[in-house]
């Protein structure tokens, strides 16, 4: 072979991967207490003062900010357990972190306490009369002072702490975003998808089959790129379908019809509209073992998952208790402060729960005694999520209340409890957040959406429209 026509092979110079520097704060590793294995092959520098602030709040009342403190405080000692003071300030490998496996990040503990005023670094007041944020702050001043042809930047959720050290000179800093999943929440999954004009009309090919009593159609994906299962499709005319399954060609769709969805009735109650039908149709699926709906403030979230509860477990017998939960404010302190059972307790909060009880049972003719009657009969339980992790609940049909105010993680630690033939519906309204470190973007609602909804056994569902009053419609557009 003529040497000149033999191929040509040229080496390729990989570039050397850039190491960066990250300075945590606090309410990041309460935010999420596995952070320190989310950079990577970089570098996370946790300051002293941060360690400080993690021992008082283990020690809190406040269950739930308590328990992700000591994760984080073990998280850390299972990496710094073995190595040398030295070690520690300079960087401890962090197992499990790294770039396909081929470098490690590294965690090291800043001694901020031994930080001395420097004129050439221009250093946040640090006195005890002044906030542990600006000694986290001025220990990100120091090493972009100490590398200043590095990344050297601070992680923190808090937006007056970003602002404060971008005004003091701080090139990088930015906010926790491994917990995003969407970059606008308009984006969240509803659980359905309306179709403009006539479905058919956009389809090449369709299939017909049968599997057991149920008649699908099975379409080309790319006909329905953003399907996942158990959500609805409707056009603007007549057709109605649910995606009963999908795999990586075909999309399977079970046609049902609006008037059936209308027709339904859980414990006397009807549907108000469309969303609200297919809400319900989604509760009563026996495939589905988790239901997240999501919606305004008056759109009937908790009568529709309340009247299902009943229904499923006094005249199906489906399940054998209704417990109800919720995560008690922080103003409250804990609920062991105040008299009575954990039931009595959580009363304040679950205020709503009677209410919509009171609308279900309005027209009795003992509107009280027939709602103490349905608490026993359905044995309905009323429980803080602060007192629920570590247990188990089989054969139960569980309400998560008012949950865009708790983190993915809370989320998961609670979901994880649920037991065998049981069924959890999820409730929130991410216009309603409480909690200063969780927006719409970062809420942990919106994570069990997105994370949830590719899984064949959950449902998803958007309930819109406000039913409460024209009043209570007003004030959620426009006020």
């Amino acid at each position: 072979m003529d040497s000149a026509s033999a191929l040509r092979v040229e080496k390729t110079t990989l570039k050397p991967v850039i190491k960066k520097t990250y300075v945590l704060d606090t309410n990041v590793l309460l935010h999420d207490p596995m952070a320190i294995t989310a950079f990577k092959q970089h570098r996370v520098v946790i300051p002293m003062t941060v360690l400080e602030e993690l021992d008082h709040i283990k020690d809190r009342h406040d269950k739930s900010v308590s328990r992700e403190a000591r994760i984080a405080i073990q998280m850390i000692d299972k990496v710094v357990d073995s190595a040398s003071p030295q070690e520690i300030q300079e960087g401890v490998t962090v197992p499990g972190s790294g770039l396909d496996g081929v470098m490690c990040g590294t965690l090291a503990i800043y001694p901020d306490q031994m930080l001395s005023d420097d004129s050439d670094v221009p250093y946040l007041d640090d006195t005890q009369a002044q906030a542990n944020d600006n000694r986290i702050i001025n220990v990100a001043l120091r090493l972009q002072a100490e590398h200043p042809d590095e990344f050297v930047g601070l992680v923190t959720k808090d937006i007056n702490m970003r602002i404060k050290a971008k005004g003091s000179g701080l090139l990088q800093v930015e906010d926790y975003r491994r917990d995003r999943v969407l970059d606008d929440i308009d984006l969240l999954a509803k659980g359905y998808e309306h179709i403009e004009g006539d479905f058919w009309s956009n389809i090449s090919e369709v299939d017909t089959l049968r599997e057991g009593d149920c008649t699908l159609h099975r379409i080309p994906r790319k006909s329905l790129p953003q399907a996942y299962p158990n959500m609805y499709v409707y056009d603007d005319h007549e057709f109605m379908a649910f995606v009963k399954r999908l795999d990586s060609e075909f999309v399977y769709l079970r046609c049902d019809s609006r008037d059936n969805l209308m027709h339904k009735r859980f414990w006397g109650l009807a549907p108000r509209n469309l969303e609200q039908a297919m809400a319900m149709s989604l509760l009563d699926d026996d495939g589905v073992d988790m239901t997240v709906m999501t919606g305004p403030a008056g759109s009937d979230k908790t009568l529709l998952a309340l009247s299902y509860g009943l229904h499923a477990i006094l005249e199906q017998g489906k399940y054998s208790k209704l417990i109800v939960a919720r995560s008690t404010p922080p103003i409250a302190e804990e609920i062991g402060f105040l008299p009575g059972t954990e039931e009595e307790k959580m009363a304040p909060w679950l205020a709503a729960f009677d209410d919509n009880l009171e609308i279900l049972h309005g027209t009795d003719e003992s509107c009280h005694g027939s709602i103490d009657y349905v608490k026993e009969r359905a044995n309905i339980q009323f429980k803080s999520l602060n007192f629920m992790r570590g247990r188990s609940f089989n054969n139960a049909y569980i309400i998560i209340d008012e949950a865009q105010g708790l983190t993915q993680f809370q989320l998961k630690s609670v979901i994880s409890r649920v037991g065998a033939d049981s069924k959890i519906v999820v409730l929130g309204n991410l216009a309603q957040i409480d909690n200063k470190y969780i927006s719409p973007l970062t809420s942990g609602l919106t994570y069990l959406v997105e994370k949830s909804k590719a899984y064949p056994h959950a449902g998803i569902m958007h309930v819109n429209g406000i039913v409460r009053s024209r009043l209570a419609a007003f004030a959620e557009e426009n006020l």
